[in-house]
């Protein structure tokens, strides 16, 4: 029998490549997608599709309505930065962010995991081509790894002791994306814009555009997804 797996799956380039590697070594997935208001809503339905190909388990899809608090481009009535250079976009913590959103997603997955009786949690969080998001260092993986163990009856109990496996998190966005391609993802249904138009095209103005595309030229290939321009 198949060891279950928890994965979190927001639609994006990341998280469906992270789930695919997690098929690849073995896992019976339960894919868990947030919908938390978030401004590119058409990565739901990418997620959905991702979650088809890959035969997960099961797939929550779980309404948590952030833009309560704001406090992000994503989550409120704030400009999504464009046109910013590579340097740019690693002065600081971007305008993106979401105030503790890894933090508040993997305590989700967390509380899936252990009522599902499984101690393994996949995270796309990479550090490499970007790491102006405080929730994506290896930091913090570590110490929420920690918590888990520490926070739950199966931890204190020991009847399961928690791992989140974070796959790319020292992979390039190139690297990323030659892994997925040979595990045979299709990145054409995958979203990964903070921006995209009213038919889900990408912007490829906003920094997550301009990365993906990048990541893309530097593996020698070309993005499927549909572009505005």
């Amino acid at each position: 029998m198949k060891k279950k797996a928890v994965v979190l799956l927001s639609g994006g380039l990341d998280s469906s490549t992270t789930a695919a590697i997690a098929c690849e070594e073995g896992y019976a997935l339960y894919a868990l997608t947030i919908d938390y208001s978030q401004r590119h809503r058409f990565e739901l339905e990418s997620a959905k599709k991702i979650a088809q190909t890959l035969e997960v388990q099961r797939h929550w899809i779980l309404p948590l309505d952030l833009r309560l608090f704001g406090g992000s481009a994503l989550t409120a009535d704030i400009d999504v930065p464009k046109d910013r250079s590579l340097d740019e976009m690693e002065t600081g913590i971007p305008a993106t962010y979401v105030p503790a959103r890894n933090t508040v997603f993997l305590s989700l997955a967390l509380a899936a995991a252990e009522a599902l009786g499984a101690a393994d949690i996949f995270v796309g969080v990479n550090a490499v081509d970007y790491s102006g998001y405080p929730d994506c260092r290896p930091e913090f993986i570590e110490a929420f790894e920690k918590t888990a163990n520490l926070a739950t009856k199966a931890g204190v109990e020991g009847t399961l002791q928690f791992k989140i496996h974070t796959p790319l998190i020292a992979l390039t966005k190139a690297d990323i994306i030659r892994k997925g391609t040979a595990l045979g993802l299709d990145y054409g249904v995958t979203l990964t814009c903070y921006d995209p138009d009213k038919e889900g095209r990408s912007c490829g103005r906003c920094d997550a555009c301009r990365l993906r595309l990048k990541g893309f030229a530097d593996a020698g290939l070309m993005d499927p997804a549909p572009y505005v321009e």
